[in-house]
């Protein structure tokens, strides 16, 4: 028997007669780091580049790695072109095709959304023209969400920084709302050791109460017949089956399944009181970390929310200049400040809305600063799927890119072509910045927030 997992834990599991305590337990005497991670269909690239071990059965996508490499070092990771992500969470992605969230545009919320596994998850598994709302309340948390989905170059996403309270004032809003729950880590137990010894059950009951609390003051934004994606990463029951039965209780809610494969390992079990569906992941039952969901709707008869009439407001953007950057089919410009951003056109009136009720940490894609009838480019243009591909681009080597991802000096030796002005750099085809050319140098334009430091 371990003496590394929590008595209490331990206890509650053993109440289960369906579960297999004693290969529970073996596994987690071993601490062990199943490396998976999830592909950006937006970026193409030569995958062989990835030392890919095999797929993750639920994921479109998702694929498993041989070892974990170091991916400060992968420019490929640094352009976006994949996240690391733990496979048994990449389990939205499954929902999402079985509840055919994907067959046409809706809006969706992503509520505990840092650092961006699932947000980022969402940006790829949802149909291209739906609007995105990924949330993090944490300041600092918000601006990694930012960057990560920055990375992943899709224009449909606003990133707010925003209590969950604060989305009760757009009642009947989102058709989707992930509610990826702070929790009591049990489920990280298989890959860090050290997270046992902050275990407790005051923890566990903290968290539940926080749980619900989160719920809700935020579950009036989901409209009649919306679907509520419902997950931890915990063990404990009272943060999981519990939780449901009360939602189901408190709320106008009703369960909804989707059927497994028998051969992923995921546990399908019921709540105790209304029999809700739900599915757990066991690190030896999966190759995955320990995760809990259930999947929930909103019944009818709840009034949706109608788009208040915001009144317009001349747009001055100077729309010329972004086409000039960038592809805006199906895409307007506005300005914030004097930041150039572009955002679907179809969302133009929610935007004003969102922008009326919530923090608003950015909005669409930044492409650039307007100086008088010019444009400095942005870094977040580099990295967007909408560039236009004819901007002048070098390609770096390895240890080239890696003395720009440094925002170290670069030799003007890799100028081969001998341009000037604005100039992509690109890895094995992946734009990664921006860079200078002059005569005698060239700058290094990579945003020293983001550098990669003492590697």
């Amino acid at each position: 028997m371990s003496n590394k997992l929590p008595p209490d834990l331990v206890r509650h599991l053993q109440g289960d007669p369906h579960f297999d305590y004693n290969a529970f337990v073996s596994i987690h005497d071993k601490e062990q780091k199943t490396s998976s991670i999830r592909i950006n269909p937006g970026k193409k690239f030569d995958l062989s580049l990835l030392d890919i071990e095999r797929e993750v059965p639920w994921c479109d996508g998702g694929f498993y790695l041989n070892k974990r490499p170091v991916f400060t070092l992968d420019p490929l990771f640094h352009a976006g072109c994949y996240y690391s992500q733990e496979a048994s969470s990449m389990f939205l992605d499954f929902v999402v095709r079985e509840l055919k969230l994907n067959r046409e545009p809706i809006r969706a919320l992503d509520l505990c959304s840092a650092p961006g596994g699932k947000a980022t998850l969402l940006s790829s598994a949802l149909h291209k023209d739906s609007l995105l709302v990924a949330n993090e309340i944490i300041k600092s948390r918000a601006s990694v969400l930012r960057d990560n989905l920055v990375k992943w170059g899709n224009a449909n996403v606003v990133v707010s920084n925003n209590d969950p309270s604060s989305f009760s004032r757009i009642p009947g809003y989102f058709d989707l709302a992930v509610i990826d729950a702070p929790c009591s880590g049990s489920g990280m137990f298989h890959k860090d050791h050290g997270a046992m010894d902050e275990w407790s059950m005051a923890n566990v009951k903290l968290c539940s109460e926080r749980q619900k609390r989160i719920i809700a003051d935020s579950i009036a934004t989901v409209k009649a017949a919306g679907v509520i994606f419902y997950s931890t990463c915990s063990y404990s029951k009272e943060e999981n089956e519990d939780i449901v039965d009360w939602m189901i209780d408190t709320f106008n809610l009703e369960s909804i399944s989707v059927s497994v494969d028998d051969s992923w390992g995921i546990e399908v079990g019921k709540s105790d009181k209304h029999a809700a569906t739900s599915y757990r992941f066991y690190p030896h039952k999966v190759a995955g970390e320990g995760f809990f969901c259930a999947i929930l709707k909103r019944k009818e008869g709840l009034a949706n929310f109608s788009l208040k009439k915001v009144k317009a407001e001349k747009n001055a953007a100077p729309q010329s200049l972004a086409q000039k950057w960038a592809n805006m089919e199906g895409l307007y410009s506005f300005l914030y400040h004097d930041l150039l951003h572009i955002f679907p056109k179809a969302y133009e009136q929610d935007l004003a809305t969102l922008q009326k009720v919530l923090y608003l940490k950015n909005a669409g894609t930044e492409i650039g600063r307007v100086v008088g009838k010019d444009l400095i480019p942005s870094h977040d243009l580099a990295l967007s799927n909408r560039i236009h591909k004819d901007i002048p681009f070098l390609d770096l080597n390895l240890e080239e890119m890696l003395t720009y991802l440094r925002k170290e000096s670069l030799s003007p030796s890799v100028n081969s072509k001998g341009l000037s002005g604005w100039i992509i750099v690109r890895y094995e085809g992946m734009d990664l910045g921006w860079i200078k050319a002059m005569p005698n140098r060239i700058n290094n334009y990579y945003p020293k927030e983001v550098r990669i430091a003492n590697l």
